[in-house]
């Protein structure tokens, strides 16, 4: 099947905790992938993609799916939706065809993205209606103080 199953992992595998699974190039998925730790696909992934922690495409992946994962390195190419908790990295070789939903990202010099990008931090509250709406108006949003000192100008 071209899968290998180990928790000694590559040396990068190591520093993200253990490596859990490897889909090796030249091997070929397609369906729903779910896994709890961290797993490097340098094959072809077709499907969709759930992870409670790190989710490595090497630079041979081809990835065709939705992905919602903690954290999410990209050497490789993905056509689809990322959603990353934690962090999304795009290393130089990255292709990405797809929206992207991370509180941080870090893009190397050589990448691409053709997407539209949401860095909102889960933890982040969501402006009210009517913040968006005084905002947009150009007025001040409500129950907001002028944090300006009073004293001369």
């Amino acid at each position: 099947m071209g899968t290998e199953m180990s928790r000694q992992g590559s040396s990068s595998g190591a520093e993200l905790g253990g490596l859990t699974a490897f889909i090796d190039q030249g091997s070929s998925f397609e369906g729903k992938l779910s896994f709890k730790d961290t797993v490097r696909i340098d094959g072809h992934f077709a499907g969709e993609i759930s992870s409670e922690n790190t989710l490595v495409i090497g630079e041979t992946g081809e990835i065709e799916a939705d992905i919602h994962s903690k954290t999410v390195i990209v050497s490789g190419s993905v056509a689809g939706d990322i959603t990353a908790t934690r962090q999304l990295v795009l290393h130089k070789t990255a292709r990405i065809q797809g929206n992207v939903q991370a509180p941080s990202l870090v893009v190397e010099e050589g990448a691409v993205f053709n997407g539209q990008l949401g860095m909102a931090r889960p933890d982040q509250k969501k402006p009210s209606a009517a913040s968006l709406k005084a905002v947009e108006g150009g007025g001040k949003p409500p129950a907001q103080n002028d944090a300006r000192p009073q004293g001369r100008r």
